[in-house]
């Protein structure tokens, strides 16, 4: 029989599964390239600010994204709690996406402008002192870290020529926005505005 023969050797069998791959990969991914709802910002979808880069890339350095996902997937289960369900065009200026799939604290896609800045630093600080059931770390050093304003403006370079519509003018004016600012303000920035632009967010 056929299948005997596949089954007995091993280099035939790598090549197919390869093949079998390979073609179930480009029938998923390029309809998705040619869609202009996958690969064009959603409505009110702007890039990251400086601060909230910055916050950015302190969240993913903690690891974050280890027990907070930000998709929320077309089930009633998740908008019901979460907010309306995540979008493709939401996510175009994130690099690397921050899906993620564990869920060990709520997810964060919509959180952004739920609580009070006041609030977050409380939470990045000791978590269990406004929820006292959290198994998350605290985060206190990050109010003694001041945000890397070379780092950033570098990042906002690199994004520029990588299409992102950064203005020469935001890139010239980062360094003043950053002075003074701690990791902590940036982290708290970035998720004040998570889910905030998003046009039917309740």
């Amino acid at each position: 029989m056929r299948h005997e023969v596949i089954e007995k050797s091993v280099t035939l069998m790598m090549v197919l599964i390869v093949c079998a791959v390979s073609v179930g990969g480009l029938v998923e991914l390029v309809p998705l390239m040619m869609n202009g709802e996958v690969t064009e910002p959603a409505e009110n979808i702007e890039v990251y600010s400086p601060l909230r880069l910055a916050g950015r890339d302190v969240y993913v350095r903690e690891g974050c994204y280890n027990c907070h996902s930000q998709q929320i997937r077309p089930f009633r289960s998740e908008t019901e709690r979460y907010g309306p369900y995540s979008v493709a065009g939401e996510f175009v200026y994130d690099r690397p996406f921050q899906f993620g799939s564990k869920r060990t604290g709520p997810d964060l896609a919509r959180v952004g402008g739920r609580y009070s800045d006041d609030w977050h630093y409380l939470h990045m600080v000791d978590p269990r002192v406004l929820v006292p059931e959290s198994n998350m770390p605290g985060y206190p050093w990050l109010s003694d870290r001041l945000v890397d304003t070379e780092l950033v403006v570098s990042k906002l370079e690199a994004l520029q020529t990588l299409g992102d519509p950064y203005t020469d003018e935001q890139i010239a004016n980062a360094p003043a926005e950053l002075d003074g600012k701690t990791e902590m303000d940036a982290i708290i920035a970035y998720l004040q505005g998570l889910g905030t632009n998003r046009s039917n967010r309740r």
